[in-house]
């Protein structure tokens, strides 16, 4: 079995107006560096055999404390990258309804079926981190594993290791607290989720 502790990164900048973050280098405030520093902390007594994230810098970012705490070497992987949100890139709701009101409406009503305009597929997001996830399984069977990713990412990838339609991802998961631990454990193909939401520096015990 490999343990999957999931943690979104950092805060940042665009984090106080809700603007949706895909694929821009948005970076991290004071609070986000806070984030990952409580993060090392956390790590530095975990047991972890391996730091991954994605490749933007604010999933760098928070991972690279983490590593260095436990001594290990952080990987990305560009598998982790957040979704694309295509014309909705850098824009708050409120602006998305005045430039495509009908989109964002049925966007909201089914994120799969009518994902953002030119944005990526949630599925397609899905199935390359759930590759990831697989991979690292295979070459750390019995690893405890930090993975540094992103909020829409994470819960896509959550329903779909779950079993969870994906387009209810807002609603099984409405929120994911920048530095926050979910971990989750894959046997035989099979996943469990052992805890979510978790403060790094309030966390029960992992269970073996």
């Amino acid at each position: 079995m490999t343990d999957f502790l999931l943690v979104r990164h950092g805060e940042t900048v665009w984090h106080a107006e809700n603007r949706y973050a895909g694929r821009t280098d948005v970076p991290l405030t004071d609070h986000g560096r806070e984030q990952a520093a409580a993060l090392a902390t956390w790590a530095a007594t975990a047991g972890l055999t391996a730091v991954h994230s994605s490749p933007l810098s604010r999933a760098r970012l928070t991972a690279a404390p983490a590593a260095a705490a436990c001594g290990l070497a952080a990987h990305a992987d560009e598998r982790l990258y957040e979704l694309d949100f295509g014309q909705g890139e850098g824009l708050t709701r409120d602006e998305m309804r005045g430039r495509f009101p009908e989109r964002l409406a049925a966007f909201l009503a089914d994120p799969v079926e009518n994902h953002l305009p030119d944005g990526e597929d949630p599925r397609r997001a899905a199935e390359r981190a759930a590759d990831c996830l697989a991979d690292l399984a295979r070459e750390q069977p019995h690893g405890r594993i930090l993975v540094v990713a992103h909020s829409t990412l994470l819960r896509v990838l959550l329903c779909h290791l779950l079993g969870i339609p994906l387009a209810d991802y807002r609603r099984v998961f409405p929120v994911l607290h920048n530095g926050a631990l979910t971990e989750i454990r894959i046997e035989n193909g099979r996943t469990a989720l052992l805890s979510f939401n978790t403060p790094a520096l309030h966390r029960a015990p992992a269970l073996r």
